[in-house]
């Protein structure tokens, strides 16, 4: 099962492949799917294994779904399967 802090599952997690591609998702959702830490998503990034995230303002960011989807398929750790 898999939790985040609070010990529950975001909602955009439990319904990510009912999501359309254009959506987008926080890092709780990003750190579910990967299976590692906050900072373990920032290596990813910066090493090219995650997709770089997109600011919607000064303090909010997000992923691309699409972008994650295509990211995960190269890489064989998606939970979607």
């Amino acid at each position: 099962m898999i939790s985040n802090k609070s010990g529950t599952i975001p909602e955009a997690l439990r319904n990510f492949d009912q999501l359309p591609n254009t959506a987008n998702v926080r890092q709780p959702v990003v750190q579910a799917l990967y299976a590692c830490s906050a900072a373990s998503v920032w290596r990813g990034v910066k090493d090219g294994r995650i997709p770089k995230p997109r600011k919607l303002s000064p303090r909010t960011t997000c992923w691309n779904v699409g972008e994650l989807r295509q990211a995960l398929s190269k890489t064989g750790n998606s939970m979607l399967t």
